[in-house]
């Protein structure tokens, strides 16, 4: 054997070492990508039910909404009523409770006045007090 066929032969074996290592590598590779498809596929199979769950309580979560909406204007009508209520009360009595409200106001007032006069009258006070009873500082 001469020296090149000897390094013919080493050639052929690091290349069919080399055709091996790499036999290997894309055996292990294979292997991967089917645990990879196993994987997703489990992934997609257990996805359904949590989108069939969320879209539930999307649908439950809706009807809520729609209920609170409901109560919302219920009660922006009764907010709207009690309002005019208020108004009709105060334009109707508020008036005349406000002229009623002044007219015993003055009357008490006359009163007060009169009996002073009256007591001044009779000699009961020497000079008028103002703001006191008799017989205080």
């Amino acid at each position: 054997m001469t020296a090149g066929q000897i390094a013919a032969l080493i050639a052929a074996g690091a290349f069919v070492l080399l055709v091996v290592l790499l036999g290997i590598v894309l055996f292990k590779l294979g292997r991967t990508l089917d645990e990879a498809t196993v994987a997703i596929r489990k992934a997609h199979t257990g996805s359904d039910p949590l989108f069939t769950g969320a879209n539930t309580t999307l649908t439950h979560v809706n009807t809520q909404l729609e209920r609170v909406d409901g109560i919302t204007a219920n009660a922006q009508a009764v907010t709207g009523n009690v309002s005019a209520l208020a108004s009709v009360f105060t334009a109707t009595l508020g008036g005349p409770l406000v002229k009623a409200a002044a007219l015993s106001y003055g009357v008490s007032k006359a009163v007060r006045a009169r009996r002073k006069a009256k007591a001044v009258d009779t000699g009961k006070h020497s000079r008028p007090v103002l703001g006191r009873k008799r017989g205080s500082r």
